[in-house]
């Protein structure tokens, strides 16, 4: 018998591959249609992302007076993002994110008051100045927190919609998380198990080019973020994040399909930070020529102002009005978190959950 023959060298052959799946052969929503917006609805989403704006520089503003301490990671030209997810929820529904929240925060419809005292770390904060910048939750606004572990509310928020299919509640759970996060392993044990029990969860991950400090396409074997859930039959969609009407009719799409019991849908926001990491971060990994493009081509509240304008909805002075209304508001709550008081100390001994063995 030759050596070829015998059984040993038999198996040790290469065998033909198996034909390899055809990605997507399962059902999928439609590609979505960009929202046509009312005159209330387009300058509600420019107000409420030019709050956010407005929020943020003033935080970054009390964080160089020494005002908020820790880390601070601001939204800059992510306003789109929220806003559009965010106009297409119930109150029966529940978001989680990051430890960059507070757009998240505002636009639940947490006051601004409450977020800037949280950041100062006042008592009058929505988390009685305990978890700053970072750990903000507020359960009465369906808002599950921020979290300063790198994905870990991808898993959290996947029990958030364990919660809702199982209360049969009619809710869904928004479930944000960035580009760097979605390198992480409890990613894709959550995507398995929302795709296995269908959980009414929208997985959207804010790509907004960056891990901190790396590029998208020097971190990601797969840079298209929408394709990681095909391992797992999670269908993603990939969204102008930069557009509040493209991001709403994703939203819708999204909503749509969850609400209908089809399981959990992926969302690659394609977006953009103008700010370092965190304010500890000086941003030298990219040219300011490159932020400034970005600024003058696709910044989100720009974007809706030319369409507000074009459409006859407001002139230049009703703009500016609004954004003179804003900047009362963001003042008043600078001025509220600096002038409440701390909290007690007898308040580090509230709120701490004890467990009995």
């Amino acid at each position: 018998m030759s050596p070829e023959a015998t059984p040993l060298a038999r198996s040790a052959q290469p065998k033909a591959a198996p034909p390899a799946p055809v990605a997507g052969n399962w059902p999928r929503p439609d590609e979505p249609i960009r929202h046509v917006a009312t005159k209330d609805e387009l300058l509600a989403y420019y107000r409420q992302m030019l709050l956010i704006r407005r929020f943020e520089e003033r935080a970054g503003q009390l964080y160089g007076m020494g005002m908020i301490g820790g880390f601070c990671h601001l939204y800059i030209g992510q306003e789109a993002v929220v806003v559009g997810i965010q106009d297409a929820l119930k109150s029966t529904d529940s978001v989680i994110t990051g430890y960059r929240d507070h757009g998240h925060m505002l636009a639940a419809g947490i006051p601004a008051n409450a977020v800037m005292a949280e950041l100062t770390g006042r008592a009058a904060g929505i988390s009685k100045g305990k978890g700053g910048s970072m750990h903000m939750f507020s359960v009465e606004h369906g808002f599950y927190g921020g979290h300063g572990i790198v994905a870990a509310q991808v898993p959290l928020g996947t029990g958030l919609a364990f919660a809702h299919k199982y209360r049969g509640d009619g809710g869904l759970a928004v479930t944000y998380f960035g580009d760097g996060a979605s390198n992480q392993g409890q990613v894709y044990e959550s995507f398995n198990m929302a795709e296995l029990w269908k959980l009414p969860v929208i997985f959207v991950i804010e790509n907004n080019q960056y891990a901190m400090g790396t590029s998208v396409n020097r971190s990601s074997s797969e840079d298209q973020l929408y394709r990681r859930g095909e391992s797992f039959r999670v269908p993603g969609l990939q969204v102008d994040g930069m557009d509040v009407l493209a991001v709403r009719g994703a939203a819708k799409t999204a909503t749509d399909w969850v609400r209908a019991g089809k399981g959990p849908i992926l969302l690659e926001l394609k977006t953009y930070r103008y700010r370092g990491h965190s304010m500890s971060d000086p941003a030298k990994y990219r040219s300011r020529e490159e932020v400034q493009a970005m600024r003058d081509k696709s910044d989100p509240i720009e974007h809706a102002k030319r369409e507000i304008i074009d459409a006859g909805f407001a002139d230049e002075a009703a703009l500016k009005a609004i954004d003179k209304d804003v900047r009362d508001i963001v003042a008043a709550a600078a001025d509220f978190a600096e002038s409440t008081p701390e909290p007690a100390a007898a308040e580090l001994y509230t709120d701490v959950l004890v467990g009995t063995y």
